[in-house]
């Protein structure tokens, strides 16, 4: 047992003991911060609780006493009521440094300089902070932290029995949570879904926290994670993304946190200071939770959601409470609420009944996002307040394109969502009866449609939508969701596998394209973290870098592409001499291959994504040495308008249709015309119909877009005359109005194209 975990134990043995006591409830607080304030070598130990909405300060050693009962802070204010409203947890050396310092003279606290505090948590919900104060700067270190959690844990089972805690604030439901609700997240998954609310998982509360014998509290942990481990591989072996496709190496990751021994030594060593089998479980859950919270590499935060979800698991399993929604059953259409999801959590759902998915966190790169996509699940994510807004069985709508949530809907909501959504199953099935139909102009020009894709999965699109082949194939995320860097072989059967399905439609696979905000945990660079990632070392700059990545993945494409036509492209080219020397590694396998008697590509097709302004000024140089040129609108509009794509202040700005960005297109479509490459637009501008119609009008006649644009842009492309759209186009360019999009929306709209 180390010096921490026997420290940890000496406190919760001391309250223990203090909780068992005859004395009042006033008393045992007073005694308690005195306890802990010793333990930590702190001159200020105060205990704030919750009582009327304000945090009230109702014990505390080493400031004045007569502030007791007399200091009150609201959610929010201050560093207690940071504390509390964040239910997070502060660690300063110098307190006053922090923006949320307040100074309350009354409490005698001028004088202490470091501050650590941790909420008091009580069925989620922050209903108490215990601080401690140092006069010298320091910070407190892990182990404090962690005693002062596991303190926590303790006074919120003492305070609930003593009835201390304001039991409203604690509530399941306020009163706000009876009449209709509209809230907004993030759009992770497009789509519209109606259902019944369902929570995935009851809310456990832990009702004991300091253990009896330690020792039957170890074997019921031992116990539970041999019966998560078996879930875990009951459900990789059933998942049905078929065998060594990504989403399984989704699985495989989530597998290897589930074995992971570190994890399970943190839990024997809570349980070692004293806490029963529950509390240990969620008091390293905190840990971690507070870890994700300092962690700016996305891919490495949803790594943490994933071990979070498992702890969820691992301590319903160990309470006894195994009924999630999955294992009980979805009576009707659901709509599924959690706090977040793992990737195997949600396959375990009957997808005829699972309509929607509600996340208060998640995002845009969570594994569970990769996987509801490939599931057609339509999910919003980031929507904070919905499990304390949401009863069991109210009636949700959601509106994931539009980013709205509708809880217990009016009848008028319900009635204009129901227009809606019987408005957009006729527009689908009408799309749909397009899938056959060429994508051709009314006055006979054919415009080429492909579709973007990154999962073995997404590949059926091709087939199913009618699109001439794929024109982006992202291989990073075979990348993004494999604990390690894939091997050669792996990597070769996938890209095979997609060939296979594509048949005899091409497939151009770009290059991997990782850096910015698709970073590798397993594959850092050595320096500080990049200030702006986005125009930092990523893409093809990764690649030359570090040759032996794309040494693996060339010739793990050209052994898939055996007797086949390989159409390989580079992204984020800058300069000509970086397509050079990308191509130079390729031909080195090649010759590696042909050495070693193993059979080549028929024909190998070469090109670059023109992503970074200062490639089209080279294009004279570029041309001659590609087959094709692939413009990715996405990364070009924000460097040409200096305008970040994620930043939602500058989202007016990032603007499509701007006179510059189509000036600069149309530049690159002369410069490119007469020569005998293929130009594409495979960025999401190609993808709305509005700036597709604008693209055709440039003079692009090749598209790579989402499976779900196809239907809508190739009835755009069919409602117009190309001669009249060019002239239109040229008439904008010449002297654009001061609102582009709406004179080209207008003009649309008179000629009948279909663009709504």
């Amino acid at each position: 047992m180390t010096s921490a975990t026997a420290s940890a134990r000496k406190i919760l043995t001391e309250l223990h003991e203090l909780m068992a006591s005859r004395a009042n409830a006033q008393a045992k607080l007073n005694q308690m911060v005195e306890i802990i304030g010793a333990a930590l070598n702190s001159e200020v130990c105060s205990l704030y609780l919750l009582r009327e909405q304000a945090l009230e300060l109702f014990a505390t050693r080493g400031l004045n006493q007569s502030a007791v009962h007399v200091t009150k802070l609201a959610l929010g204010e201050g560093l207690t009521g940071h504390i509390a409203q964040q239910v997070d947890t502060l660690n300063l050396a110098e307190a006053a440094a922090h923006p949320d310092f307040q100074y309350r003279p009354e409490t005698g606290e001028e004088r202490f300089h470091s501050f650590a505090g941790v909420p008091i948590i009580r069925r989620e919900r922050a209903v108490g902070v215990i601080c401690v104060q140092h006069v010298e700067q320091r910070r407190y270190d892990d182990v404090e932290i962690e005693a002062l959690q596991t303190v926590a844990m303790v006074i919120s089972e003492l305070i609930s029995n003593a009835e201390l805690i304001d039991q409203e604030a604690v509530a399941d439901l306020s009163s706000s949570s009876t009449g209709p609700a509209r809230l907004s997240g993030l759009t992770l998954v497009k789509g519209l879904a109606f259902g019944r609310a369902v929570f995935h998982q009851p809310r456990i509360t832990i009702e004991h926290v300091v253990a009896d014998d330690i020792e039957v509290e170890r074997q019921r942990v031992y116990s539970a994670f041999t019966k998560m481990r078996e879930q875990i591989d009951d459900m990789a072996s059933q998942a049905e993304f078929g065998v060594d496709g990504e989403h399984q190496e989704i699985l495989k990751t989530y597998k290897m946190f589930a074995y992971d021994e570190g994890w399970s030594r943190r839990i024997n060593a809570a349980i070692d200071s004293g806490l029963t089998a529950e509390a240990a479980i969620e008091r390293v859950q905190q840990r971690t939770r507070m870890r994700m919270r300092e962690i700016d590499d996305p891919l490495l935060a949803e790594r943490m959601h994933d071990l979070e979800d498992l702890a969820n698991r691992l301590l319903r399993i160990v309470s006894g409470q195994l009924g999630t929604a999955a294992k009980l059953g979805l009576r009707t259409d659901t709509i599924l609420i959690a706090r977040n999801l793992g990737p195997a959590e949600l396959l375990e759902y009957d997808r005829r009944r699972l309509k929607g998915v509600i996340l208060e966190e998640g995002s845009l790169t969570a594994h569970v996002t990769i996987v509801a996509r490939a599931m057609g699940i339509p999910v919003i994510g980031r929507v904070s307040s919905i499990r304390h807004m949401v009863r069991e069985d109210d009636e949700i709508l959601l509106d994931s394109d539009e980013r709205i949530v509708h809880v217990r809907p009016t009848e008028a909501t319900l009635t204009a969502f129901e227009s809606k959504f019987n408005q957009r199953k006729k527009r689908q099935a009408s799309f749909a009866a397009l899938r056959d139909e060429p994508a051709i102009t009314k006055d006979g020009v054919p415009i080429c449609l492909m579709v973007n894709a990154g999962l073995r999965d997404e590949v059926s699109a091709v087939n199913h939508s009618g699109a001439e082949g794929i024109g982006l194939f992202r291989t990073e995320f075979q990348f993004l969701v494999s604990a390690t860097l894939p091997r050669r072989e792996r990597q070769m059967r996938l890209y095979r596998d997609v060939m296979d399905a594509a048949g005899d439609k091409p497939v151009v696979f770009r290059t991997v394209d990782i850096g910015g905000d698709k970073s590798l945990p397993y594959l850092r660079k050595d320096t500080d973290q990049e200030e702006n990632p986005a125009m930092g070392w990523r893409a093809l700059r990764v690649a030359l870098d570090r040759d032996g990545l794309m040494k693996v993945q060339a010739r793990a494409l050209l052994e898939a592409a055996a007797g086949r036509t390989l159409n390989v492209m580079f992204p984020m080219v800058a300069e000509p001499w970086e397509f050079d020397e990308a191509k130079a590694i390729f031909e080195r396998q090649c010759q590696f291959l042909t050495d070693h008697k193993k059979m080549l590509p028929e024909k190998i097709r070469y090109g670059a994504m023109l992503e970074v302004p200062a490639l089209a000024e080279t294009l004279d140089i570029l041309i001659p040495k590609i087959s094709f040129l692939s413009i990715g609108t996405n990364d070009l509009t924000q460097f040409l308008l200096a305008a970040d794509r994620a930043h939602p202040k500058l989202a007016e700005r990032y603007d499509w249709l701007s006179p510059a960005i189509l000036r600069f297109l149309a530049r690159i479509v002369r410069n490119v015309d007469g020569s005998s490459i293929d130009l594409t637009v495979c960025g999401e501008m190609g993808g709305r119909r509005l700036s597709a119609l604008a693209l055709i009008g440039l003079g692009i006649n090749r598209l790579s877009i989402t499976p779900a644009a196809l239907g809508p842009v190739k009835a755009m492309i069919r409602s117009i005359n190309l001669a009249d759209t060019k002239a239109q186009m040229s008439t904008l360019l010449s002297m654009p109005p001061e609102d582009l999009r709406g004179a080209l929306r207008s003009w649309a709209r008179a000629e009948g194209v279909e663009i709504d």
